[in-house]
C-alpha cells in the first residue's frame, strides 16, 4: 500500500476532534496502521494509540504525535478548512480547528512508518509510535501513561517529537537543555457578596475585585521576576454574571503560568496566592478565595548527547545551516512524561511550516508578528509542501540515527 499522505492530511484538516473525543482521528490512523501491516492497540488513555515495529534485536525508539484539535474558528480561507463544531468538558457547542498543527503530526508520523516499514532491511531493532490525545488539556500523556503504555510495550531507549512551528519550511529548530516551559493552568474563584446593581455599597463586588487581581497579577513579572529569567503570567478568562444589573457572588479566573524551571515554578505559584488573597483581603471578602490546579506539565528538557547526535544527523541529511537554535519556547508540552517516566533521554524539535518567501518578507519587513501566524490562531495553516514531506523525513532520520543498522 501507498498511503496518499495529501490526502489523509487534508481529511484529517477538515475533521478535527477536541482532547479526548479523537474517535474518528483514531479511526482513520487505526485504517492506515492496518494497511501498512502495522500491529497496534487502540483505547489506550480513551482514544490513545500504541503501534510497534518488531524488527529484530536493537534499540526501542518511542515516536510521539499528539491527535487533538482546538475549539477555535478556522479562519484560514483554506479549500479544505474546518467547519467542524464540537462539544467542550462544559458542554459547550463550540467550533473545531487543528490551529497547532496536530493533523500534520499524524500525517508526517504515518508517512515515515510507512518508510520505515519499507526499509527494514536497512535497520534493525523496535519502534513504538504512540498516538497520543489531549495533548492540548496536558492530560493526554498521562492518562496513556496510567493506561499501561509503558508497561504494555518495551520501554524506550530514547524518545522522539516534532512539533511544526512558523519557521520557513525546510528548517528545524532544536536545542539542548530546557527547550520548552513547564506551565500550570490554575482557577481561581473569588468569592464576593451578590446583590442589585443599584445598591453595590451592600454587596461585595466580586467583578471589581476580578479586575483588581488581574491588575496586579501583571506586576510579577514586570516587578517581582529578574528580567534575566523567563516567566509568564497570562489570565485567560473572566467569567462573572449574567444580567447588568445584578452583581454577582462570584467572578472566576482562568491563569497560564509558563516558567523554565521547578524553582521559578514554586516562586511564582508563591506570588499569585499571595496576590489573590491580598486582592480578596482588601475588598472586604468574607470568604477565602479558591485556588485549584487544573493542569500541570513539567519543563521540555532536551537530553544533551541525544540532541548533540540529531542535530548532526539532521545537518548530514538535510545540509549545514537546516538546524537552528529557536530558543526557549514559552509554550509548554506533555511529550516529556512519556521519557521521565520511563528514564529515557528525550529530543524534542521544531520544523517549519511557513512559505520561506514569504517568511522572508515579513522578516525584511519587520512584521513576522503580524503576517506569520503562530500556532493557536486561526489563521494558521501550515504550507503543505513542502512541510508535510520535510516532517517525514525528519523523523525517518531521527529514528534511523537511534536504532541500529544493518
Amino acid at each position: 500500500m501507498s498511503v496518499d499522505l495529501e490526502a489523509l492530511y487534508i481529511d484529517l484538516h477538515r475533521h478535527p476532534e477536541l482532547s479526548f473525543q479523537e474517535t474518528r482521528t483514531a479511526g482513520v490512523i487505526a485504517s492506515t496502521l492496518t494497511a501498512l501491516g502495522i500491529e497496534f492497540e487502540e483505547g489506550i488513555g480513551k482514544t490513545g494509540i500504541a503501534a510497534v515495529i518488531r524488527n529484530g534485536d536493537g534499540p526501542v525508539v518511542w515516536l510521539r504525535a499528539d491527535t487533538d484539535g482546538l475549539p477555535v474558528a478556522e479562519a484560514t480561507g483554506l479549500e479544505y478548512a474546518s467547519t467542524a463544531r464540537g462539544v467542550d468538558p462544559a458542554g459547550t457547542d463550540v467550533p473545531v480547528m487543528h490551529a497547532c498543527g496536530h493533523d500534520m503530526h499524524v500525517a508526517a508520523m504515518l508517512g515515515a512508518l510507512e518508510k520505515l516499514v519499507a526499509t527494514k532491511d536497512e535497520w534493525s531493532g523496535t519502534i513504538v509510535t504512540v498516538f497520543q490525545p489531549a495533548e492540548e488539556y496536558g492530560a493526554g500523556a498521562q492518562a496513556m501513561i496510567a493506561d499501561g503504555v509503558l508497561d504494555r510495550f518495551p520501554k524506550p531507549d530514547v524518545v522522539l517529537g516534532q512539533h511544526v512551528t512558523p519557521l520557513p519550511a525546510g528548517t528545524i529548530g532544536v536545542r539542548s537543555g530546557t527547550q520548552m516551559a513547564a506551565s500550570d493552568g490554575l482557577r481561581v474563584v473569588l468569592h464576593g457578596r451578590g446583590g442589585h446593581g443599584s445598591r453595590p455599597h451592600s454587596t461585595i463586588d466580586p467583578v471589581v475585585m476580578a479586575a483588581a487581581t488581574v491588575m496586579r497579577l501583571q506586576t510579577i513579572v514586570s516587578r517581582e521576576v529578574d528580567p534575566r529569567d523567563v516567566a509568564v503570567v497570562t489570565v485567560g478568562s473572566i467569567h462573572a454574571g449574567l444580567k447588568n444589573n445584578i452583581i454577582p457572588a462570584e467572578a472566576t479566573l482562568e491563569l497560564s503560568l509558563r516558567y523554565p524551571d521547578d524553582e521559578a515554578r514554586a516562586r511564582v505559584l508563591e506570588k499569585v496566592e499571595r496576590i489573590v488573597r491580598a486582592e480578596a483581603h482588601a475588598s472586604g471578602a468574607e470568604q477565602q478565595p479558591v485556588i485549584t490546579i487544573d493542569h500541570s506539565l513539567p519543563p521540555t528538557i532536551n537530553d544533551v548527547d541525544a540532541t548533540t547526535r540529531l542535530r548532526d544527523a539532521f545537518d548530514t541529511a538535510f545540509g549545514a545551516g537546516t538546524v537552528v537554535d529557536p530558543g526557549m519556547f514559552t509554550g509548554s508540552e506533555d511529550v516529556s512524561w512519556f521519557a521521565r517516566e520511563s528514564g529515557a533521554p528525550l529530543v524534542y524539535w521544531f520544523w517549519g511550516g511557513v512559505d520561506p518567501q514569504k517568511y522572508a518578507e515579513a522578516a525584511a519587513a519587520g512584521t513576522i508578528d503580524r503576517d506569520i501566524p503562530t500556532n493557536h490562531s486561526p489563521f494558521f495553516a501550515p504550507v503543505l509542501q513542502p512541510t508535510l514531506s520535510n516532517g517525514v523525513s525528519n523523523i525517518v532520520v531521527a529514528a534511523r540515527e537511534f536504532l541500529a543498522g544493518r
